[in-house]
């Protein structure tokens, strides 16, 4: 694994990304994994203002991820362009483009140390005020309190001692310590409890607060607040606007909304 070489590398004129606002443009971008093969993404246009909070929902396959992969640089587009702040990620090195990137996966890895230990990992300089302050915006300080030692608790590679959303809440304290421009959740609260959804919902709008952010999620209660919506459905944006303008139109994401909530009266 070591020895193979990536195919996603730096340019050779790449130049540092500087810091950011966090405009992001996906400029009629087409993509598909091999050169002769079918679409995945068919001219996504998408302009996002620095601060905004962006939803992605849709079936399954749909290019959600997609979208979010080409925005950290795992994939290449075929077609079209994305930039930051005007800078197109191919012109950047990898390293100054993921550092002001957060991601936060459905599957957080949690190492084998301490609680304080695994939150630091966001921010490797960062002093034990700046772990509790970040634990406390996320609400996972009362949790970690509750735990045999606190923050000085020792939790099992993958924190297997802990819930899935214990995890989650470290995981986001983790990523509010780095402080990142552009923030991406994928899925990362739906392992979550509905009691620890409404206790990370206050958090999630501390994480968010000025921050570039895209959140891909099938749970729509986590994003309703969103300032835009994004249905995707075979590689295209179907349908955009806020929660309340979708809903009116009676479209795609209205059946997907009124699906979810039929399940939650039965």
């Amino acid at each position: 694994t070591l020895d193979v070489q990536p195919e996603i590398r730096n340019a050779p004129d790449a130049v540092d990304l500087p810091q950011i606002e966090g405009r992001v443009d996906f400029n009629d971008v087409v993509f598909r994994y091999e050169p002769d093969g079918r679409n995945i993404l068919n001219l996504v246009d998408l302009h996002v203002e620095p601060g905004k909070t962006i939803a992605l929902v849709g079936p399954t396959g749909a290019g959600k991820t997609t979208i979010i992969n080409l925005l950290s640089r795992f994939y290449d587009v075929a077609e079209g362009s994305v930039t930051i702040d005007g800078h197109d990620v191919r012109s950047v090195t990898l390293e100054s483009l993921r550092r002001q990137m957060g991601v936060m996966l459905q599957d957080t890895f949690i190492f084998s140390g301490n609680v304080r230990e695994n939150i630091r990992y966001g921010k490797l300089d960062a002093t034990d005020e700046e772990i509790v302050a970040a634990a406390k915006a996320v609400h996972a300080h009362e949790f970690i309190m509750e735990l045999p030692d606190g923050y000085d608790t020792v939790v099992e590679e993958r924190g297997s001692t802990l819930s899935a959303g214990q995890r989650q809440l470290i995981a986001f304290a983790r990523v509010l310590l780095a402080d990142p421009r552009i923030l991406i959740l994928d899925e990362a609260t739906s392992n979550i409890d509905t009691r620890t959804e409404e206790a990370l919902q206050a958090g999630l709008n501390h994480l968010l607060k000025g921050r570039t952010s895209f959140i891909i999620a099938h749970r729509l209660s986590t994003i309703e607040n969103a300032d835009e919506i994004c249905y995707i459905d075979h590689g295209q944006i179907v349908e955009q606007g806020n929660h309340a303008e979708l809903l009116a139109r009676y479209g795609a994401y209205y059946r997907l909304y009124e699906s979810q909530y039929a399940m939650i009266k039965v």
